[in-house]
């Protein structure tokens, strides 16, 4: 088990375009995801045209469905046969169509749980490799809310982060966590090896008053945590961790909810799905800026092979993480041995979301695209509306002229919320709302079995 000879998630179905050619990256290979509509499937060959090397994905899908290079035409069919070379005569193409230095790379894919999966290694061994999928979203009455990100920084130090479940009411303080439910975690591996691990942990998060919560790591990419939370609903985190390059991976996140009752359900239906995206940003930018200059701590001191000795691990919080580490070093390695990481990059980079999400996300584009179309409309009503209310001011009755301000302070209202999404889905604030001060009168609480701060006042939460 490690990291070749495995099928890795590359893209939510609803994300793809079965018009164009779709450009990934899936260690260090460039491909190119296309819908093959006369076998009714998606393709993915590597990213180059056998000709002169430039990358298909910058082409189209010709008229016969097939994929067509952007620079001298040669089209190529869903096997990777060249079918056309427009500047051969017929005797010529049939002997470079037949040739195999005219064909094109194609690796296996598959499809699953709305989900497209590329095997990255030898095709021939695609068959008996299973799909990473969850069992249990095979159960009906699951309502799922995706997303996805590109992430600067390793699949190995995205997992390391997802796994871990202490860090979130710190880390995420005000945005899906709160400092106050920090307590021990007192997990139990249930099994591991090649394949992975399992483990639980009774108590659960929040103290136990959400319920016990067992976790699965399926190597080498993928895990999830999943929770009862009593008398809400089933809910479900779940994370591929796609390695791309060193230093940078694609985060899919799923979270499968089965609600015990019927409101919550219809409030999370109806919620856009560009809107929760904009929200999982700010959770994810939580703690991107200190996980991607983590890992060149890390590598600094020696990468995974060194992790227990780089890191002080004094608690039973760090036992996922550990679990985590000892598979790499007994069972998978790690994506890239050897290879360096990249410059690291500065915060401004680092919050940006364009490139990351939104360019290759069909709601996200979509919505951006519309708002901005919205905008002039706006502003033209809002124009309008005090160019009558100019006019009519000493004529109009005052119901006229109430309903004239109104119509332009609504529109002027929409138009800042507007902008404010526009700005949204290029890039983040930077700054995370743990960091923003307490209200006044607050004292952050004081660490499980740390000392008091005799400033505070306040004793350290009593260990159970």
């Amino acid at each position: 088990m490690g990291w070749n000879n495995q099928w890795y998630a590359v893209a939510y179905l609803d994300d793809l375009d079965r018009r164009r050619p779709t450009p990934f990256t899936l260690l260090e290979q460039d491909l190119v995801l296309w819908w093959d509509a006369a076998a009714d499937t998606w393709r993915a060959f590597e990213d180059v045209c056998p000709h002169r090397l430039v990358p298909l994905s910058e082409g189209r899908l010709n008229g016969r469905g097939e994929l067509e290079c952007p620079y001298h035409g040669w089209s190529f069919d869903g096997s990777g046969r060249c079918t056309a070379i427009p500047q051969a005569d017929p005797d010529q193409a049939a002997v470079a169509c037949s040739s195999a230095r005219s064909r094109c790379t194609a690796l296996p894919t598959a499809t699953g749980q709305g989900l497209l999966f590329v095997f990255a290694g030898e095709p021939e061994r695609a068959p008996d490799v299973p799909l990473p999928l969850v069992p249990v979203l095979e159960e009906p009455d699951w309502l799922v809310q995706d997303t996805f990100r590109d992430l600067p920084m390793d699949a190995l130090t995205l997992l390391e982060n997802v796994l871990d479940v202490s860090h979130v009411p710190f880390t995420h303080h005000r945005t899906v966590g709160r400092r106050e439910n920090a307590a021990p975690v007192e997990a139990t591996i249930t099994a591991e090896g090649p394949d992975g691990f399992t483990a639980e942990w009774l108590e659960g998060p929040r103290r136990g008053r959400l319920g016990s919560q067992f976790t699965t790591f399926a190597a080498p990419c993928l895990m999830w945590h999943d929770l009862t939370a009593k008398g809400f609903a089933r809910i479900l985190t779940v994370v591929y961790a796609t390695p791309i390059r060193p230093g940078e991976c694609r985060l899919f996140a799923r979270f499968p909810f089965q609600f015990r009752s019927v409101l919550p359900r219809l409030l999370l239906r109806f919620r856009p799905r560009w809107l929760q995206h904009l929200a999982n940003h700010t959770v994810l930018e939580d703690d991107q800026v200190f996980l991607h200059w983590q890992e060149r701590a890390l590598a600094r001191r020696g990468g995974s092979a060194a992790f227990s000795q780089a890191c002080f691990l004094p608690t039973g919080s760090d036992v996922y993480v550990k679990a985590l580490h000892a598979w790499v070093d007994s069972h998978g390695g790690e994506p890239f041995p050897g290879r360096p990481l990249p410059e690291r990059l500065d915060r401004d980079r680092l919050m940006d979301r364009d490139h990351a999400h939104t360019r290759h996300c069909h709601a996200c584009s979509t919505a951006q695209r519309r708002l901005r179309m919205l905008g002039p409309w706006l502003q033209l009503a809002i124009a309008v509306a005090l160019l009558a209310l100019a006019a009519l001011w000493g004529d109009g009755t005052w119901l006229l002229r109430l309903a004239l301000a109104g119509l332009a302070l609504g529109a002027w209202l929409v138009l800042l919320q507007c902008g404010r999404w526009e700005r949204a889905f290029s890039r983040g604030e930077g700054a995370p709302p743990r960091n923003a001060p307490e209200p006044a009168g607050k004292a952050p609480p004081a660490g499980r079995g740390a000392p008091a701060d005799p400033r505070s006042g306040l004793a350290p939460d009593p260990v159970p």
